[in-house]
Formats: C-alpha cells, sequence, structure tokens
C-alpha cells in the first residue's frame, strides 16, 4: 500500500469509526452503532489506512479483525478519545463556571453591603469557583488588572483605567466614626459644619490616603483647613482603637459599618454618596468574571434601577 507524501491529516470521526469497528468486529454494525451508512465507514477507514500506510483491518465476507498494527492503533485511539472527551468536559465545566478560580481586588469591606451580596449570591450559583480577595490600592489593582494578575477590581469613585472597562454599580453612605463618648455622638446625623475643627486620624495604608484628600476637599469648600494626622497603622481594628481612646475621629463607607468596635459609634454624615464601581479587562476571557460582572450588573439594576450617578468619591 503506498505512502502519500504529506503527514497524515486523521479526523476525530476517524477515529471514532475505527474503534466501533472494531468493537463490533463488522463495519456494517459500527455504522448502525454510530449512525452513518456502512459505505461512509468503510471510506473513512480507508482513507485513514491510505494516509498512514498500513492496514487496520483484515476484511472477511461476514466481518473485519483487528491487524497487530490495528490493535495498536485502537489503543493508542481509545487513549485520545478519551483525553478529548474529558478536554471538552472539562472546558464545558469552566463555560457553565462550574469550578475555576475568581481573582478580586478589594477597596471596601466585605462584611456588608452590596458587594457582600453579590459574593453570596455568586457563592450559591457557583459553588465550585474560588475566590481569592486581594487588598491594595485603587493603582496598584488597576495595574493587576491590565497584568491579569486579579480579575476584577471593586473601587471608588472613577478610577483612571486605561485599557480597562468601569462600570458604576452601587453607591454607599458616608459615617464619621468617633468614641461612644464624643459630644457628637448624640446627633444623629452630621453635618460638614460640626467637623469643623476637630481632629481627623486616617491610616498610612489605603484607603487612608484617600480619605484625607476628601476631607482636605470637602472641609476646604467651607474655607477651614482641616487636621488631619496619618498614624503609621496598617489595621483597621488599630485605628479603631485609636479613635474609642480619643485620639482622632475619621471616616468610613457603610459597608464598614457592619462592623462594630467597642467604645465607637458610628453617625451618617450629611453628604454626597460614594460611588463604586467594577474595573477588569476586556482580554480577560476568563468564565468566572464574565458571569461575575453579569451579575453584578442585574444585582445593581435590580437595586438602584439604573447606576449612580455622582462623579465623586474618596478621591
Amino acid at each position: 500500500m503506498p505512502r502519500r507524501d504529506r503527514d497524515p491529516e486523521i479526523q476525530l470521526r476517524q477515529l471514532r469509526y475505527v474503534i466501533a469497528a472494531a468493537e463490533h468486529g463488522s463495519f456494517r454494525q459500527a455504522a448502525l452503532a454510530v449512525g452513518v451508512r456502512e459505505s461512509a465507514i468503510s471510506r473513512r477507514i480507508r482513507d485513514l489506512e491510505d494516509d498512514a500506510g498500513a492496514a487496520l483491518f483484515i476484511r472477511y465476507q461476514r466481518g473485519v479483525t483487528l491487524t497487530e498494527a490495528g490493535k495498536n492503533f485502537v489503543r493508542r485511539a481509545r487513549r485520545a478519545i478519551n483525553e478529548i472527551d474529558l478536554a471538552v468536559k472539562e472546558v464545558g465545566a469552566a463555560g457553565r463556571v462550574e469550578e475555576g478560580v475568581l481573582r478580586i481586588g478589594i477597596f471596601t469591606s466585605l462584611a456588608s453591603g452590596f458587594i457582600a451580596e453579590l459574593l453570596e449570591r455568586y457563592r450559591e450559583q457557583h459553588p465550585g469557583v474560588r475566590t481569592k480577595f486581594v487588598e491594595g490600592a485603587p493603582a496598584d489593582h488597576v495595574a493587576a488588572v491590565r497584568l491579569h494578575e486579579i480579575d476584577v477590581a471593586f473601587l471608588t469613585g472613577q478610577p483612571r483605567a486605561t485599557g480597562c472597562e468601569v462600570t458604576r454599580l452601587w453607591c454607599e453612605r458616608v459615617f464619621v466614626v468617633l468614641p461612644d463618648t464624643h459630644e457628637l455622638a448624640a446627633k444623629e446625623r452630621i453635618e460638614w459644619a460640626d467637623l469643623r475643627g476637630r481632629h481627623f486620624i486616617v491610616s498610612e495604608a489605603e484607603p487612608g490616603p484617600e480619605i484625607h484628600d476628601y476631607l482636605v476637599k470637602h472641609l476646604a469648600e467651607l474655607g477651614h483647613h482641616p487636621s488631619v494626622e496619618r498614624c503609621p497603622v496598617y489595621n483597621r481594628d488599630t485605628l479603631m482603637q485609636m479613635v474609642a481612646l480619643g485620639e482622632g475621629i475619621t471616616l468610613t463607607s457603610e459597608a464598614t459599618t457592619g462592623t462594630m468596635f467597642p467604645g465607637v459609634a458610628y453617625r451618617l454624615l450629611m453628604t454626597d454618596v460614594l460611588p463604586f464601581c467594577a474595573v477588569w479587562s476586556p482580554r480577560n476571557d476568563n468564565p468566572a468574571l464574565r458571569r461575575m460582572l453579569s451579575l453584578a450588573r442585574s444585582l445593581s439594576k435590580k437595586r438602584f434601577g439604573s447606576p449612580p450617578i455622582n462623579p465623586d468619591g474618596w478621591t
């Protein structure tokens, strides 16, 4: 049997036809099993034998049997088919988000609010997906999104994210954090005018620098330069303890008020709400990310009707 002067181009269906013929010992029975005509089985197997340059079957009037080359071929073909079937199942599982990893950059508390509900819904719908959380500064998160080191970041305001997609999803109110013995703790709501002359403390770590700028911006509009101390603390619990001890007061977003601290009170600040958005790369093809974005948009529309419009944020 002559060998053709090119590499054989084996089709997946040829492998299935050979395996079916080997299992049934007949082209006719193989054709019935796979749902094609007997002539199609015979022709495709003959083409494969011509391409390979060796006979796979010994043909009899009542059926076929494998040659030695055919036995070796079928053994390897079964492995190939199994691997391909497994690959297809894995891809299908990933597309349905039955498994996978979703890496999330966060800049807000997971204790309550929109993001807490979003994550709870997502885990209910996709229990096989593992979520990994990364805390950091907005600029670091945007860079990580571009490099696909994280899949999506939830940030305040309208961050500069060249090369990324940005969708505003929800907003949160701003609260003043102060000792529960503080004179302002007697008020249910606090105005900016109430904060003139107060001493504020923020952390060196995020979101401390952004809260600093937010305070300066709003109090400067009242003709007052605020006293804001950047403290060398990187843990929110430590900052809350400092507030309880009377070292100063600070600001926080609504979601973080779900966590209570001894000696600390939260009071609503009558100001613009903080908008939060999702930032991701349009070149990121992680199916788990696509499902997260779809769910986030759906939840946002259900809760707010339309994306919250507010250009202001911590920045």
